[in-house]
C-alpha cells in the first residue's frame, strides 16, 4: 500500500496543473547553515521565503531572500561571505552580485559554483565532484577518510527542481566510533555498510529528490534524504544523526502561516551481523508522520506546534489515515484502534537588537498532570527541553558568533514497547543521537578573522544514566519501555551516571569555492561512575574537501 501512495506522490509532482518553478533543496550543512543564520539575525528580520525551522531550504527561496538583504557598513569578511552565498545561488541573482568567472577550457567552471553547468531555457543542470580527504591520528592508531562521489542538481521546464548524490565511502573512524559501530551494528548517519580491513568500514552514500510548487503557496518534494527540525545546534524533534528515508515533504507558506508535512517510510529494524553483512532477507518498515505549524507574530517573534508519530508492525502495513495533512492524530488513533508512539511539542524563536536569536523547543511523549503534581517520578512524565541563544558580532567583535544552548530529556522519552514504534530509524535516534536521561551543555565559538578562515571551537558537556545488559533506566530508546525497572522514583541521569565531555576545535580555510583545507583536534572523554576506566579519545587530522560538510563526532 505504502509503494502504491508513494508512487502516487511521485508521479504527482509531473501531472500537477499550473506548476510553478520550484528548486532542489541546500544539502545539510551546519556552517553552511550558520551563514545563512548569522545574515537573518543581521537584518532583524524573520526571513519570509523560507522557514528556518524546517531545514532543508529550497536554492530558489534562499537566493530570493539573499537578493533582497540590505546590510548596514558590512564588515570586508560580510562582503565576503554574502558574495560566496550569491555566487552558491547565482541562477536567482542579478548579474552584478553573482558575475560569471572566466572559465576553463572554455565549458568548466563558468560559475565558481558549477565545474560543469547547462543553463538553457528548458533545462538547468549543474554538476559538480564530491571528495573528502582526510588523515589523522590516535596515539598510535591511524584514522582517515576517503570520500568520491557526485553532485548532480538543477531544474527542468523552470518547473521541477532536481537533486542527487552518490559518494563512495572507506573510513577508519577514531576508537570510540569503532566502538559504537561494533555495538550497534550501525554507522552513524548511515545505513548498509560492510567491514573495511580491520577497523574500518565501506559504504555507499546516495540521497536525491524532486521539487515542485503545487500552487503558489504550496511546495511538494518526493526524495530519499533526511531533515533536521529546529534552531539548536541538537534538534529534539528530528535531527540528521540517523540514515537517509524515503519521504513526501509539502511545504505551505501563506501569510505569516508556515506549514510542513513530512510522510516518511522507515526501516525498524537492521538485521546483519557483526561484520555489516546483511542477508537477503528484507528490513521491516515502519513509517513516520510529522507536521508543523508556525506563525510570525511579529517580524521578529515566531511560535510554532508540531506533532510526530511513529506507527507501523511486523506485516509493514501502511494505514493512510496518517495521510491527512491536518495536524493532531491522536483522535484519529482513537477512532481506528491504533496505537502509534506520538510526540508533541512547542517551540520559538526571537530575533533581539539585530545580534542576538533566543530559541527553544519543548517536546511531550506522554504527560499527566497529576502525576507531576505528586512529585513521586512516574515514569510516564517524559519530556525534553532545549533553549538557546546566538549571539553574533558578540561584544562588539566583528564576525565573532556564540552559541550557547542547554538540553534535557527525560528517562525513557522517545522509546515504546517495540522497534516500531520507538522514535528511532535504521536502529539510530531520530532525535538527539544520545537517546532520552541526560542534560546537555553545549557552546559554540565561531570566528572569521579573514573571509577564507574559518575558526571554530564546540565544547559540549553531558551526563547521563546508562543502561546496563540487564537493566533499562530509559537511556537506550531502542529498549522495550515494559522493560523499566520501576514506575515510580524515576529521575534525570538514573542508572549508571556518565559525564561525557567533548573538545572539537577546528580551522577551515576556503582554498576555492567550496572546496576547504582543514585542521581539526577532538578531545573526548567518557567517566562512567560505576568505577571502569575512563574512554578518552584524543585526534588530529588535516583533510581536504570539496562540496561536501565535515563529518561531526558529538555523540
Amino acid at each position: 500500500m505504502i509503494k502504491h501512495l508513494f508512487l502516487t506522490g511521485f508521479i504527482g509532482l509531473f501531472t500537477l496543473s499550473n506548476i510553478l518553478a520550484q528548486s532542489s533543496l541546500i544539502p545539510l550543512n551546519s556552517n553552511y547553515y550558520h551563514l545563512l543564520d548569522r545574515y537573518e539575525i543581521k537584518t532583524g528580520q524573520l526571513a519570509t521565503t523560507f522557514d528556518t525551522n524546517v531545514k532543508s531550504y529550497a536554492r530558489q527561496a534562499v537566493g530570493q531572500w539573499l537578493d533582497s538583504l540590505t546590510l548596514q557598513t558590512p564588515s570586508p569578511v560580510d562582503q565576503f561571505n554574502l558574495q560566496y552565498l550569491a555566487q552558491d545561488h547565482w541562477e536567482y541573482m542579478p548579474l552584478e552580485k553573482a558575475p560569471e568567472s572566466k572559465p576553463i577550457l572554455k565549458y568548466f567552471y563558468k560559475h565558481r559554483r558549477d565545474a560543469l553547468g547547462v543553463q538553457e531555457d528548458a533545462f538547468q543542470l549543474s554538476v559538480n565532484p564530491v571528495f573528502h580527504f582526510q588523515v589523522g591520528k590516535e596515539e598510535t592508531q591511524t584514522t582517515y577518510i576517503n570520500t568520491r562521489g557526485v553532485q548532480v542538481f538543477g531544474m527542468i521546464d523552470q518547473k521541477v527542481g532536481f537533486y542527487s548524490y552518490i559518494g563512495e565511502n572507506q573510513i577508519i573512524f577514531p576508537s570510540f566510533v569503532q566502538d559504537y559501530v561494533r555495538q550497534t551494528l550501525t554507522v552513524p548517519q548511515e545505513g548498509f555498510w560492510k567491514g573495511y580491513g580491520s577497523r574500518g568500514v565501506d559504504f555507499i552514500s546516495a540521497q536525491g529528490h524532486f521539487s515542485v510548487k503545487a500552487t503558489r503557496h504550496i511546495g511538494v518534494q518526493f526524495g530519499h534524504g533526511k531533515h533536521f527540525v529546529g534552531n539548536g545546534y541538537r534538534s529534539l524533534v528530528l535531527s540528521d544523526f540517523a540514515n537517509n528515508y524515503l519521504y513526501l515533504r509539502l511545504n505551505t507558506q501563506v501569510w505569516k502561516l508556515h506549514y510542513t508535512n513530512i510522510f516518511a517510510r522507515m526501516t525498524a529494524d537492521v538485521i546483519g551481523n557483526s561484520t555489516g553483512l546483511y542477508g537477503t532477507v528484507p528490513f521491516p518498515a515502519k513509517y513516520v508522520a510529522f507536521h508543523r505549524l508556525g506563525i510570525n507574530l511579529s517580524r521578529r517573534l515566531q511560535l510554532g506546534v508540531y506533532e510526530s508519530i511513529v506507527f507501523g508492525d511486523s506485516t509493514g502495513r501502511f494505514d493512510a489515515n496518517y495521510l491527512n495533512p491536518i495536524i493532531f492524530y491522536r483522535a484519529i488513533e482513537q477512532q481506528n484502534g491504533s496505537m502509534g508512539n506520538a510526540l508533541l511539542g512547542l517551540d520559538m524563536k526571537w530575533l533581539l537588537l539585530d545580534r542576538v536569536s533566543l530559541y527553544g523547543q519543548a517536546l511531550i511523549d506522554e504527560f499527566v498532570i497529576s502525576e507531576m503534581k505528586s512529585g513521586q517520578g512516574w515514569w510516564g512524565n517524559k519530556y525534553a527541553l532545549q533553549l538557546g541563544m546566538k549571539y553574533i558580532d558578540a561584544f562588539s567583535i566583528p564576525n565573532l558568533d556564540l552559541q550557547l544552548e542547554i538540553n534535557r530529556v527525560r528517562p525513557y522519552t522517545y522509546a515504546h514497547e517495540d522497534l516500531f514504534r520507538s522514535y528511532s530509524h535504521y536502529e539510530q535516534p531520530l532525535a538527539h543521537p544520545l537517546g532520552a536521561n541526560f542534560r546537555e551543555k553545549i557552546a559554540i565559538v565561531r570566528y572569521q578573522p579573514i573571509g577564507r578562515l574559518q575558526l571554530q571551537a564546540k565544547w559540549m558537556s553531558a551526563t547521563y544514566g546508562a543502561d546496563t545488559a540487564s537493566s533499562n533506566w530509559g537511556n537506550n530508546i531502542l529498549l522495550d519501555n515494559r522493560t523499566r525497572e520501576q514506575d515510580y522514583g524515576n529521575a534525570l541521569e538514573q542508572g549508571i551516571k556518565t559525564t561525557l565531555q567533548i573538545a572539537d576545535l577546528s580551522a577551515s580555510y576556503q582554498l576555492w569555492h567550496n572546496g576547504f583545507l582543514d585542521l581539526r583536534y577532538l578531545y573526548r572523554r567518557k567517566h562512567p561512575a560505576s568505577g571502569e576506566a575512563d574512554a578518552l579519545t584524543q585526534f588530529t587530522s588535516v583533510g581536504l574537501r570539496l562540496n561536501i560538510a565535515q563529518r561531526n563526532y558529538d555523540f
